[in-house]
């Protein structure tokens, strides 16, 4: 094996390149994998769109890429939990293992965590737009027979939405509307519904957006604009946009004592929140980040077929058409997971 790859390493705002690239190296308890599909997410899209995503800000150039399947080709030293062969999905999140939120069973919240494909850290992680890629062992989850590459790459954005879901509490018997029929706003109404919710009400500006909603995860699909509540309110709101003016209407749309769940990135400046209806209505605002410890019940409920994630995979173009790949991601209207195969 060389010690080089062909990988998609982005060097600045809308300039990804196809080059050879370091091979990373295989660390005791770590795994290499070959990935063999990766989803493109709204954080590569704004690190292609802009060079950066929020406050993070690479140092230098990097490879994008966190949804993923992959096969493992190689363990290193003390590696028992995982064979060569094995297909595997990843969570991307590595988390310390040692502080107190890890401990506490909330890995998603360690402040140490090193993330796939991300300018988090500095140095940036580097990603799955590559051939090969390493993680440690305990990130890569096993796939059966029943999910396929595609569905195992969706693994990390269905583990977004089942995370917010709980997030929750039970959402059995409750009405609840999402914000955003994105890629995370459709999982999470589709989940929503599998877990028993009625009815699930989802909003969206784009029409197409809510034709799709309509048509996979929700029971209605309304426009913001003409969003209205039905009788009390929304027993629960999860804001999947990320939009400051869908976070703000969720206040109006929620029953008294009703929860709302924050899981769109707003940016970096302080959203005004009308204090005053939390305090007198009782509304609880939650925040959702990433996925705890959700990768394995996320494997099994997509095995049984209880939500179906097919539907959500719009094209699977092949790594060297990545810069092609990025640009249809980016149409909002006509795709919702843009794959690419490796």
């Amino acid at each position: 094996m060389t010690d080089t790859m062909t990988a998609a390493v982005l060097y600045g705002a809308r300039d990804l390149r196809l080059v050879d690239h370091p091979r990373p190296d295989l660390l005791p308890g770590m795994v290499r994998l070959r990935p063999r599909r990766v989803g493109i997410c709204g954080s590569d899209l704004h690190y292609y769109q802009h060079g950066f995503c929020g406050g993070f800000v690479p140092d230098r150039p990097f490879v994008l890429g966190h949804e993923l399947s992959a096969e493992v080709v190689e363990l290193g030293v003390g590696v028992a939990t995982v064979a060569v062969g094995d297909r595997v999905t990843v969570n991307p999140a590595r988390a310390c293992g040692f502080c107190d939120d890890c401990k506490g069973g909330r890995p998603n919240l360690c402040r140490l965590t090193i993330m796939l494909g991300s300018a988090s850290t500095t140095p940036p992680t580097d990603g799955a737009f590559a051939e090969f890629l390493t993680v440690r062992a305990d990130q890569c989850h096993r796939l059966p027979e029943a999910l396929d590459d595609g569905l195992g790459a969706m693994m990390e954005p269905f583990a977004v939405a089942l995370h917010a879901v709980h997030r929750a509490g039970s959402v059995a018997g409750r009405r609840v509307l999402v914000t955003g029929a994105g890629t995370i706003g459709l999982l999470v109404a589709m989940t929503a519904r599998a877990f028993g919710a009625v009815p699930v009400a989802v909003t969206d500006v784009s029409a197409e957006r809510r034709r799709l909603a309509a048509e996979l995860a929700a029971d209605v699909a309304f426009d913001p604009a003409q969003a209205d509540r039905p009788g009390d309110g929304f027993d629960v709101v999860f804001e999947a946009s990320g939009a400051r003016a869908a976070l703000r209407q969720a206040f109006d749309l929620v029953r008294p004592g009703g929860t709302i769940v924050q899981i769109g990135t707003l940016g970096t400046e302080d959203v005004p929140l009308p204090a005053n209806a939390i305090m007198a209505r009782e509304i609880s605002l939650l925040g959702s980040f990433r996925y705890g410890n959700v990768f394995g019940e996320a494997i099994a409920l997509a095995a049984a077929g209880r939500v179906a994630l097919g539907p959500l995979i719009t094209a699977v173009l092949p790594l060297a058409d990545v810069t092609p790949a990025m640009d249809l991601a980016d149409d909002k209207t006509h795709s919702l997971k843009v794959q690419m195969a490796l």
